[in-house]
């Protein structure tokens, strides 16, 4: 919504409307964090202008900066923005959530899950989705976001940056490569627009939310050396898990197979069938932590458990964000830091172009009729505008009807 001056109404809507958005997006939004993005995209800037494109990508380029799972704070960010403070973050987080964790928790609770190739083809058919939702994202934040030379060549170079460098460590020296570039580079961009993003995060509260993230970092560990109780050994494995890695999604799987699976608290068959499980669900993968602390042997277990690894792995990277926001604020007046952001966001482009190909792509796309039903979804969406969750749906029948086929033969 715009008003009488053109401005966005950004911070016009309320916590239920928030809650509703995300949690149509929770149960459309297939394909890993980076898909997740572009679905953000299309939803919340494209279609309903609750942020403009050069704010959404600083908002990306801040989230990939930190650790945790960059999708979900992208969203509770964009929550609190909307929704005029922490209940439209924390109804953006549980939105977007909640669906893909109920569905990890039945499983884990023993619900019977589907097998054979109409399953295969169906989790097929979503992969492609991923692959036509992240070219969307890359071709619309392309043209905004790398209109001349300077920030097509800084685009470029991350995307080198991360194929040589690779993980988590990539990425993020892409886009620190991208704001010293901007600095020499990209000084003759448009000044700051006054409609600035302000998110309702004072600077004493990101102060605490700073404190509380190395508070809850050092303290359980101690707490659980002192006491010895379960639930603060599992919280303290799941908090530490979220605090200490860098991209989300698929990189935080190593470090969850080690806090559970090498002492014992799960068999690395539960652990592998709950991650196959996982890449079939819409919303963040990082839901997988409630299916382990459901499996878990020691108690607690069951809902608790679920609910304990779920609040822990989330918690750090939600802390972060909101500790940052008011400072990110105060300074991004400044010509310098304007000139950083726009060579980070050139940056975010080319790290969505690598990862187009790798995942996405290289786990999508083994024939020509991949080929060409993703070629399809993409057209479907930024030719013919079709809805995000008509695009999920006509892929994943298509991938249904391929493996019903392909098992018939």
């Amino acid at each position: 919504m715009r008003d009488g001056t053109g401005h966005s109404d950004r911070g016009g809507g309320s916590a239920w409307e928030v809650l509703a958005v995300f949690l149509k997006l929770g149960l459309t939004s297939f394909g890993g964090p980076i898909a997740h993005l572009g679905y953000f995209r299309t939803e919340l800037v494209v279609r309903r202008r609750w942020i403009d494109e050069d704010g959404y990508g600083d908002l990306v380029a801040l989230c990939q900066f930190l650790p945790g799972p960059a999708s979900s704070q992208v969203g509770f960010a964009l929550g609190l923005l909307r929704g005029n403070g922490l209940a439209g973050g924390l109804a953006a987080w549980l939105g977007f959530t909640a669906p893909s964790a109920l569905v990890m928790v039945a499983f884990a609770l023993g619900a019977s899950t589907v097998s054979g190739p109409v399953a295969e083809g169906l989790l097929h058919g979503l992969k492609l989705v991923a692959v036509a939702v992240v070219a969307q994202a890359i071709w619309g934040m392309a043209r905004t976001l790398t209109p001349d030379r300077e920030r097509a060549g800084i685009a470029l170079a991350a995307v080198a940056i991360v194929v040589f460098v690779g993980g988590a460590i990539g990425q993020v020296a892409a886009i620190g490569f991208g704001a010293v570039a901007g600095l020499g580079l990209c000084r003759s961009g448009p000044a700051a627009a006054g409609d600035a993003l302000r998110f309702p995060v004072s600077r004493r509260n990101g102060v605490v939310a700073l404190v509380l993230f190395a508070a809850l970092f050092v303290l359980p560990p101690l707490l659980a050396a002192a006491t010895g109780l379960p639930g603060v050994s599992l919280f303290d494995a799941f908090y530490r898990s979220g605090a200490l890695v860098f991209g989300g999604g698929h990189v935080v799987l190593p470090l969850l197979q080690a806090e559970v699976v090498t002492p014992g608290w799960a068999t690395n068959e539960a652990f592998l069938a709950g991650y196959g499980l996982a890449q079939a669900v819409p919303g963040p993968l990082f839901t997988f932590a409630a299916y382990l602390g459901a499996v878990v042997a020691p108690a607690p277990n069951g809902l608790a458990g679920a609910a304990i690894a779920l609040g822990a792995i989330f918690l750090p990277g939600l802390l972060l964000v909101y500790g940052m926001l008011p400072f990110r604020e105060a300074i991004g007046h400044r010509p310098d830091v304007q000139a950083a952001m726009r060579g980070a966001n050139a940056a975010v482009v080319g790290i969505l172009g690598a990862a187009l190909y790798d995942p996405v792509w290289t786990s999508a796309v083994f024939r020509p009729a991949d080929f060409a039903l993703a070629l399809a979804g993409f057209l479907a969406l930024t030719v013919w505008k079709m809805p995000p969750w008509v695009v999920v749906a006509a892929l994943a029948a298509a991938g249904a009807i391929g493996g019903a086929m392909g098992g018939a033969a």
